[in-house]
């Protein structure tokens, strides 16, 4: 019985945890260049290492706990806004920017020039070039007054004339990105590599890629599951108080 409690203990603030997630994807539905985070379990063995894996051990003593959670890098569809400043990216490729003294890389291309000439971000952070070796300082873009263009490879013109080229980012599949807020995302150190495949699209803008109906779907199974372990909770509760009652007058 003490198992089992532990087990929807367990079990209920994992699922918890995951409606927090599936909220807030719902929340991003509309934002630019939003990717989707997926929750991940995994299953916790409890007892000492000697414990035989039998299956009923797998069943009494095994419990689920969020381990954390996955960026869904899947492409989203491109909305087009007319805005020479308003970059889509189609491949898996990333825009690379500078906040703070970190390098962050992000789907969403809002851009606007900064009174100082740089290429930001919407919340401010700077656009970073191209260079030949990642390991040096990174470069802000820095556009001149006149009419922008940006081919579909990065290349950044002003009345015709180059002035820098995009730096963006690939990665290899197996690379987990973080989640850092605003459409941001942080990288494993040295596992950003050139894109090859990947294209700028000047006046798009990439939508998030949060599926309504899957995360609607998502949703009320975890509500459900929530629901449940509350009523195993409640019946575990109420046997022990039982056993309480009945055994106490007898010590």
């Amino acid at each position: 019985m003490d198992s089992g409690y532990y087990a929807a203990c367990t079990g209920l603030a994992a699922q918890t945890q995951a409606l927090e997630l599936i909220a807030n994807n719902l929340a991003n539905l509309a934002t630019t260049g939003y990717r989707a985070q997926q929750a991940t379990f995994r299953s916790l063995l409890t007892g000492p290492g000697s414990v035989s894996l039998n299956p009923l051990n797998a069943v009494i003593n095994n419990f689920g706990l969020l381990s954390g959670s996955r960026t869904d890098l899947t492409p989203a569809n491109l909305t087009a806004t007319g805005n020479p400043l308003d970059l889509g990216l189609s491949g898996s490729g990333f825009f690379a920017v500078q906040t703070g003294q970190q390098v962050l890389y992000t789907r969403d291309g809002s851009f606007h020039v900064a009174p100082n000439g740089q290429l930001t971000t919407a919340d401010g952070s700077a656009v970073l070039a191209e260079q030949a070796n990642l390991l040096n300082p990174p470069v802000p873009v820095s556009v001149p007054a006149g009419a922008v263009t940006v081919s579909q490879d990065g290349t950044v013109s002003v009345d015709g004339a180059i002035v820098a080229k995009l730096r963006l980012a690939e990665f290899p599949p197996s690379t987990s990105l973080t989640a850092e807020g605003n459409s941001l995302y942080s990288a494993p150190a040295n596992s950003e590599v050139p894109a090859t495949s990947t294209s700028v699209h000047a006046g798009m803008l990439e939508n998030s890629n949060v599926s309504p109906t899957s995360s609607v779907v998502q949703l009320i199974m975890a509500q459900r599951n929530t629901e449940m372990l509350q009523r195993a909770l409640t019946l575990f509760d109420n046997q022990l108080n039982l056993a309480a009652v009945q055994d106490i007058p007898h010590v």
